[in-house]
């Protein structure tokens, strides 16, 4: 009797969420990434900022957050539970073969990525590594307020933004930059002193890369932009790029 009465319960459960046309999963399931921080060279006191921030950003759109300075939760049955990797501010070479292999075994299968700052100061002697995150770090000048130009303006990543838009951040060069990167945000080297690549100087973009999905942001170094809501704005559309969600 007690087994009839729980399966009539079930039931009834299972026809009330019909009626509200929301699957019964969608209740219980959200996807999970994983913020991934380990410094083998500089260590960006933002990086306790931005982990707090992006938690923040997924108490409010639906997503946990994880995270770790420990590369050895770099193996597939540990990987898999993430629906995308948030590198923040990584630096130096923080990398053994079996992390390199289990990266590029996630993201061959669709996994997703999400470069913040310093991830382009990151496994320099890892070609794969560089072309997945879309460039590397060469040098940046003192902190100083610059202009960016929006370069699409219809990616949810860029929408709302003024163009130009005025910032204060940490401005990066780059040594190398992957030729198929999609740009979103450029900076205005007339704007500041420092400058080292020219008219064309990519400051955010994505790429589909091997089956999976990168996203990149180079701002990101001071405290305060991690309170900046065009910025959190910027980044969350990135982080939802790589989940999956269009």
């Amino acid at each position: 009797m007690k087994y009839i009465l729980s399966i009539s319960i079930l039931v009834c459960c299972l026809t009330l969420t019909g009626a509200t046309n929301r699957p019964a999963l969608e209740i219980f399931y959200q996807p999970k990434v994983l913020i991934f921080c380990k410094t083998n060279g500089y260590h960006h006191a933002s990086i306790s900022t931005g982990t707090a921030a992006i938690r923040r950003l997924g108490a409010e759109n639906g997503f946990a957050v994880d995270s770790t300075a420990d590369s050895t939760w770099f193996r597939k049955k540990i990987l898999r539970k993430y629906a995308a990797l948030i590198f923040l501010s990584p630096t130096g070479k923080v990398f053994g073969p079996e992390e390199e292999k289990a990266l590029q075994e996630y993201i061959r299968h669709g996994g997703g990525f999400v470069g913040i700052h310093a991830a382009t100061d990151c496994e320099y002697n890892w070609q794969w590594y560089g072309d997945l995150v879309g460039g590397y770090f060469k040098s940046h000048p003192k902190q100083q307020e610059a202009r960016f130009f929006i370069v699409d303006k219809t990616n949810p990543a860029t929408q709302g933004f003024p163009d130009p838009w005025t910032h204060f951040d940490e401005l990066y060069n780059f040594k190398y930059l992957n030729p198929d990167i999609h740009v979103l945000i450029k900076i205005d080297e007339t704007s500041y002193t420092g400058g080292a690549n020219g008219d064309n100087h990519p400051m955010a973009w994505y790429h589909d890369f091997e089956g999976g999905r990168s996203f990149y942001t180079a701002l990101g170094h001071t405290d305060a932009t991690w309170s900046d809501s065009l910025f959190l704005h910027h980044l969350l559309a990135g982080i939802q790029y790589a989940i999956g969600k269009k």
